[in-house]
């Protein structure tokens, strides 16, 4: 009988934070209900004491799920345990996440504090949220760079406080595979008890040794892996749930099976791409573009032969349709409604009139609207309750002509137009739009995601925008970048009007 590996998500937490990559509450639930239907066992909700759109969510996530365990982040500080407690108040299965940080340069620099500190302050927290529910995980930040006997006293010591898992992440990315199988082997060798709780991994990308790390400490005994949809998260990002759910279902000789279903794995990172505005890299492992795409003569050749020659996966075992419906400006509503799904989004018919309405307008600009184009649709569809939108952009230049663009915005149900001229045409917009804006606005990053498939496809625009101290992150999409552009800095805009 295979061994049993627990799938613990925290998309909704490490992934989230990801900067410009936030979600609202709405979000987090449909994104935590696909997860549900992925088969993962563990949802990580939030960091309640965070924030109050972090509490809010751990509570809605917890009343719209049910099987998965919700698990809530805190660091070994009461205050946080009950939070973290109350928000995970309707859970069917509750999992509060405590820890501190046990390497040398966390303990010294962070902290400030002493190893032996550290251990009473892990043991108290752990029996602290023990009082509270029975299923306790304990993080060892900075696992990786712990020297391994300290960390298997803290281990040791928080098992017997009633830790049910133990959580070792590399949280600097810093380990080599070998290294990170050693440790855990150390810990399973040398830790009394160990056999009473589960050990967990948590890796960081910081070297593109996310999985390979991951997957050395299965390897050797970890029977939880922390990952993220599409491997996002801080900095350089997680360890990446599709590769291991495949490595694993590719690999079946190793004996150790996972509850995913792996058909559902495209349509939730598409859904996850979409929402975050985060486009999944085109040669990123089995959800990339590119993925099953086989461009050199010899491939070709072999694949059309006997698909086995160069393809080690089944697309249709992630989900990916190899005979998908192509989307033109003659496609129905029902071939539409087919691709979102196909791409993770179902949508209620009155919403799904108004994206078809875009559609239309957009597959006349094009020869064929690809899945990106469809999931920018599903997503754009939230701008109609926006305060400010853009009514219409004109803009004149080229090579040896002053750029001047005309723009009109509604605001609230209000009419305003401008002009402006500037260095180029996207700057000549944004002032324009600045002349109807009065605020200091100060743009701090911007950037196009590459054409692709031909000079009619979508162009995407990420931007950041510093008002008032804070940073805004927006999003625009569009077969004109002028346009695009400006339908991001608009987005910025929307956002900070809402707190005002």
């Amino acid at each position: 009988m295979n061994d049993r590996l627990y799938i613990f998500d925290t998309t909704l937490r490490d992934g989230e934070q990801v900067p410009g990559c936030q979600l609202n509450t709405v979000e987090k639930i449909q994104v935590a209900k696909a997860l549900e239907q992925l088969g993962v066992d563990v949802i990580e909700a939030g960091f309640p004491i965070s924030s109050p759109g972090d509490f809010n969510s751990v509570i809605e996530i917890s009343k719209a799920v049910t099987w998965p365990v919700i698990c809530a982040l805190t660091r070994a500080v009461e205050r946080d345990i009950d939070v973290a407690f109350e928000a995970l108040k309707y859970a069917k299965h509750k999992r509060i996440h405590t820890g501190i940080g046990t390497s040398d340069e966390h303990i010294q620099y962070k902290f400030n504090s002493t190893r032996e500190k550290i251990l009473e302050q892990a043991i108290a927290a752990t029996k602290y949220a023990k009082r509270y529910v029975d299923d306790v995980e304990f993080y060892c930040e900075d696992a990786g760079r712990t020297d391994n006997e300290y960390l298997a006293q803290v281990v040791e010591a928080v098992i017997k406080a009633g830790a049910t898992v133990v959580n070792i992440p590399d949280t600097t990315g810093y380990c080599l595979p070998q290294e990170y199988f050693e440790k855990i082997k150390y810990l399973k060798e040398h830790v009394d008890g160990i056999d009473r709780a589960i050990i967990s991994t948590h890796c960081h990308n910081d070297l593109g040794l996310a999985t390979a790390n991951t997957f050395s400490g299965v390897m050797a005994g970890a029977r939880q892996v922390e990952v993220t949809v599409n491997g996002i998260g801080e900095r350089a990002g997680n360890t990446s749930l599709e590769e291991i759910a495949m490595i694993l279902k590719c690999h079946k000789n190793l004996g150790v099976d996972t509850n995913i279903n792996t058909t559902k794995i495209y349509p939730i990172s598409r859904m996850v791409s979409s929402l975050m505005n985060m486009p999944v890299q085109p040669n990123k492992a089995i959800v990339g573009r590119n993925a099953f795409a086989h461009s050199s003569g010899i491939h070709q050749d072999g694949v059309l032969k006997n698909v086995q020659t160069y393809e080690i996966m089944n697309p249709k075992d992630v989900g990916i349709d190899d005979n998908s419906i192509l989307l033109t400006a003659r496609s129905g509503r029902a071939a539409l409604k087919h691709r979102l799904h196909m791409n993770g989004v179902d949508l209620e018919e009155q919403k799904l009139d108004k994206i078809y309405e875009k559609f239309l307008q957009l597959a006349d600009n094009k020869k064929e609207v690809s899945d990106a184009d469809v999931l920018m649709l599903a997503g754009a569809d939230t701008a109609d309750s926006h305060a400010v939108k853009l009514d219409f952009l004109q803009v004149t230049t080229g090579k040896g002509v002053k750029s001047v663009a005309s723009i009109g915005l509604d605001i609230s149900g209000q009419k305003f137009e401008a002009a402006a001229s500037g260095n180029g045409p996207v700057d000549a917009a944004i002032k324009a739009l600045k002349k109807i804006i009065m605020k200091q606005m100060t743009l701090k990053e911007f950037t196009i995601q590459a054409i692709s498939k031909g000079s009619d496809d979508v162009g995407k625009v990420h931007m950041q925008v510093e008002y008032d101290g804070s940073l805004y992150y927006g999003f625009g999409a569009d077969t004109d970048i002028v346009t695009a552009s400006v339908e991001a800095y608009i987005d910025c805009i929307n956002k900070f009007k809402v707190e005002e």
